[in-house]
């Protein structure tokens, strides 16, 4: 019961979570309007094409959003952790799910309504600021990765999505091993590259001594050479 409340004062008081910017009185109206669901890892969390059942976020765990391509090959296009909010564009919009997401391990996933979303959280100034400021910087992520995936090489994109991965999820305790555990095809999905070429990528970083792997297990060697690579494209 400790760990539950201790887990729900991170929703409302973490300063990186949207909730924040509620009042007492809306924190304690909107613990009444949340439910949650438990997923297992791998297991789907809403599926592209569907329509939008609420305002969906990341209580614990971590979740992937990729979009299939042509001949059913996937994108990820949006990577959430703890407090990250899921599935609003497509919400606000009035659209259908233009992805798929899915856990990539044992994650609880909170539902608020659109009728409470719409009728009480969007009434508060500076929800809905930081709401709008969440769209702008997706926006704005989307636009540069357009250019990397289409422009950089491969070392280059693969690269880049090392440090967008260490970005998102942090370090091990260590300081230095990647605080996520992806599958080849997951990091060729997110460096649009083959399979083959993301393994292979891979072993060439550990072979220049940039990273070291131990099965999913991704430890970052040389930060600074890997920004180079980068950089470079």
């Amino acid at each position: 019961m400790a760990s539950q409340e201790a887990s729900m004062k991170e929703i409302f008081e973490n300063p990186k979570s949207i909730f924040s910017t509620l009042t007492s009185e809306e924190k304690a109206d909107l613990r009444n309007n949340i439910t949650f669901t438990f997923y297992k890892k791998n297991e789907i969390i809403f599926t592209e094409g569907e329509k939008p059942t609420g305002f969906l976020f990341l209580k614990e765990g971590k979740a992937i959003i990729f979009k299939e391509g042509v001949g059913g090959r996937e994108q990820i296009i949006r990577m959430t952790k703890p407090l990250g909010i899921i599935g609003y564009r497509a919400l606000l919009a009035g659209e259908k799910h233009i992805g798929t997401a899915i856990t990539n391990e044992d994650s609880t996933v909170g539902m608020i309504t659109p009728d409470y979303l719409y009728t009480h959280l969007l009434k508060n100034p500076a929800f809905s600021l930081r709401l709008l400021q969440t769209l702008s910087r997706e926006l704005g992520f989307s636009n540069a990765r357009t250019v990397t995936l289409t422009q950089k090489h491969i070392r280059g994109r693969l690269a880049e999505s090392l440090l967008l991965l260490k970005e998102k999820y942090g370090w091990e305790n260590d300081g230095a091993t990647l605080k996520v555990y992806l599958s080849r095809d997951e990091i060729a999905n997110l460096s649009n590259m083959t399979s083959s070429n993301a393994i292979r990528t891979l072993s060439i970083f550990a072979g220049e001594r940039v990273i070291a792997l131990d099965g999913r297990k991704i430890r970052i060697l040389d930060i600074h050479k890997l920004e180079k690579i980068s950089r470079q494209g």
